[in-house]
């Protein structure tokens, strides 16, 4: 996180986990692969976050509510995003990254969309798009919006990432005006 994907050299990273350069090659091939595991352990933590949304079965304010909750507090607890943004970019850059990056966010793409669906099920909310084209909406909002925050909080705070997403799921999602 410190110095960049890019920059950080094998021996960085196992200094800074408290292993040996032959401790880290015993456990990982390449430093995308383990760049790809970093990667899955967040989006596991972030399923978590979204599958305690639907834990229960709760009317449809307290799941609008846990829905607004979660994507409220994304752009400020998402600690791993340049790590996001930087897999992006290798994956520009770098053919066999890209293969096995892309697989990883068609999954990713696949999962929020069974969420979408998921929730229009159980509020009664028809859609107004694919579920797809939803989630990748929705993912696209929430990396631009947690861009412009790390980026500029004083131009972007809180307050007007909050905004943005209480309109776009008050619009498109609850099917409110917003």
């Amino acid at each position: 996180m410190k110095k960049g994907f890019v920059a950080a050299s094998v021996e960085d990273i196992a200094a800074a986990a408290g292993y040996t350069r032959g401790a880290f090659y015993s456990n990982f091939r390449s430093k995308n692969e383990l760049f790809l595991e970093l990667l899955r352990r967040d989006h596991e933590a972030m399923q978590a976050g979204l599958r305690a949304i639907f834990e229960e079965a709760v009317t449809r304010e307290q799941m609008e509510e846990r829905v607004m909750r979660y994507y409220s507090n994304l752009h400020r607890e998402n600690k791993c995003f340049l790590l996001w943004v930087e897999a992006k970019l290798l994956a520009v850059r770098d053919g066999r990254f890209r293969l096995r990056f892309n697989a990883f966010m068609h999954e990713k793409l696949e999962q929020l969309a069974a969420y979408v669906s998921e929730f229009s099920e159980r509020v009664g909310t028809p859609l107004p798009l694919p579920a797809a084209t939803l989630a990748l909406g929705l993912m696209g909002l929430c990396d631009g919006v947690q861009f412009f925050y790390t980026v500029d909080p004083q131009n972007v705070p809180s307050e007007t990432a909050e905004a943005v997403l209480a309109g776009f799921f008050a619009r498109v999602v609850y099917g409110r005006s917003a």
